[in-house]
């Protein structure tokens, strides 16, 4: 399942735990919905690494291709 649908399930479950008064599936779905939360931050977190490490490869391509460039002249 997606972090999104977990975190709508959890809040589902959460509200239903509420309305009939069920503790128990009150704190699954609060579990759930953290727990997707948790899941989209990681997801998050490693498109942003992913990003800084393409960032960092085009850096030093740029940074080779500069130095080719110096010891061709």
């Amino acid at each position: 399942m997606s972090a999104k649908s977990d975190q709508v399930k959890g809040h589902a479950k959460e509200a239903a735990g509420i309305v009939v008064a069920d503790q128990d599936l009150e704190a699954e779905g609060n579990n759930e919905r953290l727990t997707g939360e948790a899941e989209e931050k990681v997801d998050h977190a490693k498109d942003q690494v992913v990003e800084l490490i393409d960032k960092a490869k085009d850096k030093l391509d740029e940074t080779v291709d500069k130095a080719k460039d110096a010891l061709n002249r």
